[in-house]
């Protein structure tokens, strides 16, 4: 539909020859960014209808294009999404293999939980494997105590750590992702979870433990189990899936950050208060691999208009680059006006210098008719004289 308009657009311009270039190149840039804000007005009007998510992501890992969004930068509480930074931050502190013993204070957290007692030892990377799998709240507080002492040591550092990601837009104040009472507040965007995502996929223990669908954890001590098993239903669901984060709160409702590889394909997907995310996580990967339009939410197909405005916020470079051609355009038409107006001018003094010229003639005219009368009466007086003279001869 876009490359129809801007044909018709373009193509409209040039049917009529009668106007001048510079007003042919003017028309054409304004017509292709009517077009392109038609584009993307009938894309916002797409995904933002009744669309059951409040903001989300769909790209291709290791590539910038982003295939679907909505609200990108919107501020919304990420729930157990949180724990990613958690674990991605356990996993690089070098020390998987140590014991944790597990604290009071990492027991006294709302479920869900794997259920660890006070005085319990469990290895880190296990801690991390639990945090992953069950969302298990005492483990990701159990996380942040051992590497920090303290929560609000470890908040502290989960702060610094996501700016250096490139998480501008996020501020945490737990390590599991609550986000009322005394940790309200703890809020991200589906931009700054990708980005989080894109980077601790590239790990290749985060890789493997967000892989995984159940873990029984070993305590160090008395060797008792903890058996804990995903919530992510669409690994069941979708066969394509292989992770990684759900989270859920009553304030953030149901979020997902889910990846599917097919066909040398790696999706990565961030939906937040989603609800119904398991069908429409389905649905989205359907789509980012078969590059056909679903009914349902739909497929950026025109990439380079969603690249140019990419919703308005992020202010790309093709956007830039339109406006900048249409502010040449509008200098160019200036400088042909004040030629135009310069050359009117020139015109004007013409005429004067005409005008002068006009009188000047007039007035040779007159000296030559004046002049033509003298030499009338010169040559009757030379006429009397030669009679005279005539006369005197004869006599």
């Amino acid at each position: 539909m876009l490359n129809h308009i801007l044909q018709s657009a373009i193509s409209g311009s040039r049917t009529k020859p009668s106007r001048p270039h510079w007003k042919l190149s003017l028309l054409k840039y304004f017509s292709l960014l009517a077009a392109l804000m038609l584009s993307y007005q009938s894309l916002c009007a797409q995904t933002t209808g009744d669309a059951p998510i409040d903001s989300y992501i769909v790209k291709e890992i290791g590539n910038p294009a982003l295939l679907m969004a909505k609200d990108v930068d919107r501020p919304v509480s990420p729930a157990s999404l949180t724990k990613i930074l958690t674990c991605i931050m356990a996993i690089e502190s070098g020390k998987l293999d140590q014991n944790v013993l597990i604290t009071k204070e990492s027991t006294l957290v709302e479920p869900s939980k794997a259920g660890f007692r006070e005085g319990d030892r469990i290895k880190l990377l296990d801690l991390v494997k639990a945090a992953m799998v069950s969302s298990s709240n005492d483990a990701a507080f159990a996380i942040a105590i051992h590497l920090s002492g303290n929560v609000n040591a470890f908040v502290a550092s989960m702060n610094y750590k996501a700016k250096v990601i490139g998480m501008k837009n996020s501020i945490f104040t737990n390590p599991a992702g609550f986000d009322k009472g005394i940790y309200n507040g703890n809020s991200s965007t589906a931009g700054d979870l990708m980005r989080l995502t894109e980077y601790s996929v590239k790990n290749p223990v985060f890789n493997q433990v967000a892989r995984l669908e159940m873990v029984a954890i070993k305590e160090q001590a008395t060797g008792k189990l903890y058996a804990l098993k995903t919530h992510n239903k669409l690994l069941n669901k979708y066969p394509y899936a292989v992770g990684i984060k759900t989270g859920y709160t009553n304030r953030a409702g149901g979020c997902l950050i889910a990846r599917a590889i097919k066909d040398n394909k790696d999706i990565l997907l961030v939906m937040l208060n989603a609800r119904n995310r398991w069908d429409i996580a389905s649905n989205m990967f359907d789509s980012a691999f078969s590059d056909s339009a679903p009914s349902w939410p739909p497929v950026v197909k025109e990439k380079k208009v969603y690249k140019a405005l990419s919703l308005v916020k992020t202010g790309h470079k093709p956007k830039t680059q339109v406006v900048a051609a249409l502010k040449l355009s509008h200098k160019a038409k200036k400088q042909v006006v004040v030629a135009h107006k310069s050359s009117h001018k020139v015109k004007r003094q013409l005429i004067a210098r005409l005008k002068p010229g006009h009188r000047s003639k007039t007035q040779t005219v007159a000296a030559l008719k004046s002049n033509h009368k003298y030499r009338k009466g010169e040559l009757v007086s030379l006429k009397t004289v030669k009679k005279n003279k005539k006369k005197a001869t004869l006599s």
